[in-house]
């Protein structure tokens, strides 16, 4: 929150306090399953105080650059995007083959596009909230070295008038200068229906930068463009979208809620590294969570490991190890959390990728 709201330096502060707490935790409890979670929220908590502290030391220095006209590449919008790749990412192997198509195979191989049919450069990923989007996006830029650039709506609009609209060439003349130094970029635009939607009330500013941003992405299709430059967009809510949009992103790709093979697939993968009783059973956790997100079953993992984990500190035994989590933990895990997708919303999501999906 500080960090939204701009306090740098609060954000520091917590930012490092965070990553100390869970040292702590793993100095106590060092055979903990989730180990290797909590060493990754270590680094990226650790990276992002030290970069929020450059960010303070050079606070202004983008602003003036704008004002005089420096055609400097403006790093504070490019970040490291998540240590993830697609092995990460849980089946879903038919969106992931799509957006290799989309991406991967034009950076690879330029010449068999340039000066040819062209490539697709704008991607929209849509489908419930809590399956992926965000991390598919940071895995393809893992996997072509991309730079990074991640947006939301609260880094476009600002109170100042006009300054919105600045905001969206400042952001696509960064790509250009990186893209021009011969490395491919991604712009990951998260919750895009906020930014491009259509809403029944509408002041003037928010139409200009609606068309700032059809302008800047129909210049990234100009006839011989060859910037490596692509536009990723996540949405939860696809028919919010100005159909002006909707035909500027080619590939629209639905990712839809885990099935029962995929829901089994991921709680495998979340319990590898946790012990269990020989009285769980996983096939019959996966039929029972029908309509649970990917993120809902995460977290439906992490509430059973957390009441073994608790159960030892109450106790009183801090240097001992967790029993192993038995069938009746998941099961309350699951009583305790409602399923986040409903029949209604996956028909939604399913007509409107009939309507406009391209995969």
């Amino acid at each position: 929150m500080a960090e939204r709201t701009g306090n740098y330096e609060d954000a520091v502060k917590y930012y490092k306090a965070a990553a100390q707490i869970l040292r702590r935790i793993l100095s106590i409890n060092p055979d903990t399953g989730l180990r290797e979670a909590y060493v990754e929220f270590i680094r990226s908590y650790e990276e992002r105080a030290a970069f929020l502290e450059k960010s303070l030391e050079k606070i202004g220095v983008a602003g003036r650059n704008a004002e005089s006209g420096s055609q400097s590449i403006d790093r504070d919008l490019v970040k490291e995007p998540p240590k993830i790749t697609f092995e990460d990412i849980v089946d879903l192997d038919d969106v992931k083959k799509a957006i290799k198509k989309a991406i991967i195979y034009p950076v690879k191989r330029p010449d068999l596009y340039i000066d040819k049919i062209g490539w697709d450069k704008g991607v929209l990923l849509f489908g419930p909230p809590g399956n992926g989007k965000t991390m598919l996006a940071a895995a393809v830029a893992n996997e072509i070295k991309a730079a990074f650039i991640p947006i939301d709506a609260s880094d476009i609009m600002s109170k100042w008038l006009g300054d919105a609209e600045k905001n969206v060439r400042r952001i696509f003349d960064t790509a250009r200068r990186i893209a021009e130094g011969g490395r491919p970029v991604i712009i990951v635009i998260d919750e895009v229906d906020s930014l491009m939607g259509v809403f029944s009330s509408e002041v003037g500013g928010e139409v200009r930068v609606r068309n700032q941003f059809l302008k800047e992405m129909d210049g990234l299709y100009s006839k011989g463009s060859r910037e490596m430059i692509f536009v990723i967009g996540t949405t939860n809510k696809p028919w919010s979208l100005d159909i002006g949009f909707i035909r500027r992103f080619q590939k629209r790709i639905y990712v839809p809620s885990p099935n029962y093979e995929t829901r089994l697939a991921l709680l495998k993968h979340y319990c590898r590294n946790l012990e269990l009783d020989p009285s769980v059973n996983l096939e019959e956790i996966a039929k029972i969570t029908e309509g649970y997100s990917a993120s809902d079953i995460v977290d439906i993992v992490r509430e059973a490991y957390s009441k073994v984990v608790d159960e030892l500190f109450e106790k009183g035994a801090i240097g001992g190890k967790p029993r192993p989590i038995q069938m009746k933990d998941l099961i309350e895990a699951v009583s305790k959390r409602k399923p986040s997708i409903s029949q209604d919303m996956l028909r939604s999501y399913e007509e409107w990728n009939k309507r406009f999906g391209t995969l």
